[in-house]
Order: structure tokens, then C-alpha cells, then sequence
């Protein structure tokens, strides 16, 4: 067998060439915080701090992920002037509320920077309630924060519901189906009702059955709804293109405007999940202003064409908001030879995806994958990437393409950064074959915190009763 040749990098010219070749620097992808030390090691800035990833890699190993708590509070900040400034340029006669979805990432970590900026929250479960109730009880949160509640509502939920309410939060529970509607004829606070809307939209999930809400056919012909105040909907996540979040709000507002007929006091429309993150920064994705644009006008023309009041509008963009703000960081520890026919690589990591970066398995996501060190190497391999556990499902092979990454016999060391991992990847992680789940860190204000230590055998044996 002959020698296997690497695969070169383009030349670069230019000053900065890696960092254009990595696609780091960029704003419209979700990139604009990084760029590259003159040693060749990844470098995070945060207004005028600075992270050398590869430095605290060195200091507190691997895996390790860690999470940017400035990244979450500009996105939410920057989302909610964005729509309120459509709002004002439009002549929008609604209001604009941000609820930030508590399933896509529960780390009080992620939540508390994304409520100091004005977000208000989604909760799907009594559970997540639980915490909502936690952090009024110890004065986090001014009173007047609105919660969205989604979700079979059990009897401990509905508990819950009404215990807050009664502390004067604002908790308004979305009616899924027919029991439910019987149930909130007693509810005495406003409510919502979801409505499956009868379309589909490019999107990581075929939503060809949905067990959650009413058809359209169904809320017509209900006609007075007590204390109804929201229409609600959520037709995907991680909506490929903008006409995927466009088509749904037409019709919604189509159904608002026959649903007020009977009842006047419907005053919000709340138009769920969907706005998606450029994972694959090689290729065109929509940018957040230029769907918040769009959305707004398209509510405006709707309304005025149907003759309808403006209604408020809510957004649960959870995967928008977060998922930028953590990025994943592995160790090499050994290569293999792939035998396909593209002359591949296995570089082998100290994590596993199935348990740290679920979605890798389950949905076949693609992510950016960049060194931490060695990002000036002008000689590449093309790699897949394999998991630590013992699952032939525990790799990332981009697709059935490869990963482009600086060849191992050139490198005394090699690390390696999964880019956007804050969405879900936290709440849906396992511990397949007891393996530990990662160090977590906070990098903020030039520090750099602690916030999950990496777990012992110890520990994840006690989770499984031993």
C-alpha cells in the first residue's frame, strides 16, 4: 500500500488567511468572537477580554465545554431591539415578547443572562415550573416576568400554575386539547390555545403527525374560549429558510382574524420555536434581521389586508439564543486508517458524542469543527471523527464527507472544538457506557469559572444505584 498524501490547505496570501479558511470572524455565521493567536491557537474576545482556548485546555482538560454568558445576553438584547425597531419603522400597532424556551437549555448558567436582558420564559413541564418558582422565591426575577406554559398539563403543574399566579406572576397555560379546554374553564387567568397548523417547512424534523393542539377546522367551530388571550403554534426547529417561518404566520393570522370574531379579547399571537443557526457555516443561511424584517411586515400587511387588530407577537427562539454561546472541546488520543475509498482517517476523542453531543446520532447534525491549537498548519488530513464509548454509532463523519483537520504525526498534541453546542445538547446528554459528562466552564468578564466539575467513576456509578 502507498503512502496516504495529506490534504493541503488552500494557500494563503493573505494575513488572514487561516482565519478565513476556518471561517472564523464572521458575524452572519455565528463566528465574529473568534479568531487566531499568532501561536496558532483559538482565541474567543469578549469586548476587549480575551480567551486563548488552547491555554485553559492546557490548565483544566478535557472534555471540557465551556459557555459564553456575554454571547447569550447581546443575542437576546440584539433580538428584542431588533423587533421592536421593525416595529417602530413599520408603524406595527402590536407589541414584541421574547420567551426564552427553558427545554433548550436549563443550566441556570444559560438562563439567568438570557432573563437580565428582558427575556421571559417558555416552561414545558411542572418541573421547569419548579424552577421558575425557585428563582422568584430567592428574588431573581422581577414579578412582572411573563411565563408561557406549554405541555401536558398535570395536576402538579396546574398546582403550580395557580400557586404563582396568585403570587402576581404573570403564567399564561397553552390548551393542547380537548381535556385540557374543559379543564381551563375554571382557570381565572388568561390562556393560550395551540393550533396544528396543516403545513410543512424545510426543517431538521418531518412533523408528519403532531399530537399537540387543535386543527384549525376544530378552533373555528369552538368558537367563545374563556379568558383566551394567545394563539399559539410551533411547526418546527431549526427552519432551514425563511419562508418556513413566513407561510406559518400568514395562516395564523388568517385563523387569528376569524377566531376574534367570536373572541374580541385575542390579542397575541405567539409564533413558537424554528429560527435556526448556521451549524454548516458553508453554506448561505438566513441572518436574524433579516427574518425579524420580514416576520414583522408580513404580520403588518396580513393584518391590514384582513382588516384585523395588530396583534402582540411572541417568539420562543431558544436555539437562536444559546446555541452560539458554548462551544465543545475534545482531545485527539489516537488515529486510525478509515480503508474507504477517500483515504480517511479516524481521529479518536476522550468524549463521546452519543453522550455529550447527542444530536451528532440522533439527527444527523452537522457541526463546525475547528482546531484548538495548530490552526496555522498548512498540511491536512481529511478525518472522521470517533467517539470514546463502545457504539459504532459514537462518530461524527460529516455527513459521509470529512473533517478537515492538521495531521497528527505533525502535532505533539491536537485539540479540537465543536462550535453552537449550547442547544440541547446539555439536557438530552447520557451517561452510555458510565462515561462522565464534561467539565464545564463560564468564561465572563476575563474570567474563567468553574461550574460542573468532570465526574468521577464514583459519581456516575452512584446515578446507576451503585
Amino acid at each position: 500500500m502507498g503512502t496516504k498524501r495529506p490534504a493541503k490547505a488552500p494557500k494563503r496570501k493573505k494575513k488572514n488567511g487561516p482565519k478565513k479558511f476556518w471561517l472564523l470572524g464572521r458575524e452572519e455565521i455565528n463566528t465574529a468572537h473568534f479568531d487566531i493567536t499568532p501561536e496558532g491557537t483559538l482565541l474567543v474576545r469578549e469586548g476587549n477580554y480575551q480567551y486563548n482556548i488552547y491555554n485553559i485546555i492546557k490548565k483544566h482538560g478535557t472534555p471540557t465545554e465551556i459557555f459564553f454568558p456575554t454571547i447569550v445576553e447581546n443575542r437576546v438584547r440584539d433580538l428584542i431591539e431588533t423587533f421592536n425597531a421593525f416595529i417602530k419603522v413599520t408603524g406595527y400597532r402590536g407589541r414584541f415578547y421574547y420567551h426564552y424556551p427553558m427545554k433548550v437549555n436549563q443550566n441556570r448558567e444559560f438562563v439567568l443572562p438570557a432573563v437580565a436582558e428582558g427575556a421571559n420564559l417558555d416552561v414545558g413541564s411542572a418541573n421547569e415550573l419548579f424552577v421558575v418558582k425557585r428563582m422568584i422565591e430567592q428574588d431573581k426575577f422581577n414579578e412582572k416576568i411573563r411565563v408561557i406554559c406549554n405541555g401536558p398539563k398535570t395536576d402538579r403543574y396546574m398546582d403550580l400554575i395557580d400557586e404563582l399566579r396568585g403570587k402576581g406572576l404573570i403564567v399564561i397555560p397553552i390548551i393542547e386539547d380537548m381535556v385540557e379546554l374543559e379543564r381551563m374553564k375554571k382557570f381565572k387567568g388568561e390562556v393560550g390555545i395551540r393550533v396544528d397548523l396543516n403545513l410543512k417547512v424545510a426543517s431538521h424534523w418531518d412533523k408528519r403527525y403532531n399530537r399537540y393542539g387543535f386543527t384549525e377546522e376544530e378552533l373555528v367551530n369552538l368558537g367563545k374560549i374563556r379568558n383566551l388571550a394567545v394563539l399559539h403554534y410551533h411547526v418546527s426547529s431549526q427552519i432551514e429558510r425563511i419562508d418556513g417561518l413566513i407561510q406559518p404566520l400568514k395562516r395564523a393570522i388568517a385563523l387569528y382574524a376569524k377566531m376574534r370574531e367570536k373572541n374580541p379579547q385575542l390579542d397575541t399571537i405567539d409564533i413558537g420555536g424554528g429560527a435556526g443557526v448556521p451549524y454548516d457555516k458553508r453554506k448561505r443561511f438566513y441572518t436574524g434581521r433579516s427574518l425579524i424584517s420580514q416576520l414583522v411586515k408580513t404580520a403588518k400587511k396580513q393584518c391590514d389586508r384582513l382588516g384585523v387588530r395588530h396583534p402582540n407577537l411572541i417568539a420562543e427562539w431558544g436555539r437562536y439564543v444559546v446555541a452560539p454561546a458554548q462551544v465543545t472541546i475534545y482531545k485527539i488520543t489516537a488515529e486510525k486508517q478509515a480503508y474507504n475509498k477517500g483515504g480517511n482517517s479516524w481521529y479518536v476523542i476522550d468524549g463521546s458524542f452519543m453522550n455529550d453531543l447527542l444530536d451528532t446520532w440522533a439527527i444527523k447534525q452537522k457541526w463546525h469543527v475547528v482546531p484548538v491549537n495548530h490552526l496555522l498548519s498548512k498540511k491536512l488530513a481529511r478525518v472522521w471523527i470517533g467517539g470514546s464509548s463502545c457504539d459504532s454509532d459514537d462518530k461524527y463523519t460529516a455527513g459521509g464527507s470529512y473533517i478537515l483537520l492538521p495531521r497528527l504525526s505533525d502535532a505533539d498534541e491536537l485539540y479540537i472544538a465543536f462550535l453552537d453546542t449550547g442547544a440541547y445538547q446539555d439536557s438530552l446528554a447520557s451517561h452510555h457506557c458510565l462515561l462522565s459528562s464534561p467539565l464545564k466552564l463560564t468564561a465572563q468578564n476575563g474570567e474563567i469559572k468553574v461550574v460542573r466539575k468532570r465526574e468521577t467513576a464514583e459519581e456516575v456509578g452512584k446515578q446507576f444505584g451503585w
